[in-house]
């Protein structure tokens, strides 16, 4: 709820809007409801809406991939903050298999494929790139 004061001719008004929809106005002027329709275009917010798309696989990772496995790489650059597996060890789909921070945020980096990991390519308090390979898994 806003409330805006102004003089019209010289004639003093308090106006509170109750409400906001499209481009209809429920407005209180001096204690009298009133609901306005605004005919010029309401502007947008500034604030983008930021979506991530996939990223596309290309002929060079598919063909790593058939060769080594599974890779897990970096999908933003970051810190990796913790690893929650070691080289040997077996994971499913959707094991976090580490922390990565981002953005001052904690990501968990999941297993997109199952299988044993053959290696691991970063270390705790190690800065990664975008696209940087984390952890093969074969």
């Amino acid at each position: 709820m806003k409330k805006y004061k102004f003089k019209v001719r010289g004639i003093k008004y308090e106006a509170i809007i109750n409400n906001f929809e499209n481009n209809i106005v429920d407005i209180d002027i001096n204690g009298t409801n009133y609901s306005v329709e605004i005919e010029q275009e309401v502007a947008k917010a500034k604030t983008p809406k930021l979506v991530r798309s996939k990223v596309p696989v290309t002929n060079e990772d598919a063909a790593i991939k058939s060769k080594a496995g599974s890779l897990v790489k970096a999908p933003l650059p970051g810190t990796i903050i913790k690893l929650m597996f070691k080289v040997g060890d077996e994971v499913k789909v959707g094991d976090i298999l580490l922390i990565m921070e981002a953005m001052k945020m904690e990501n968990n980096i999941q297993a997109e494929a199952g299988g044993k990991i053959k290696s691991i390519m970063v270390s705790e308090g190690e800065t990664v790139l975008q696209g940087d390979i984390l952890i093969e898994i074969e």
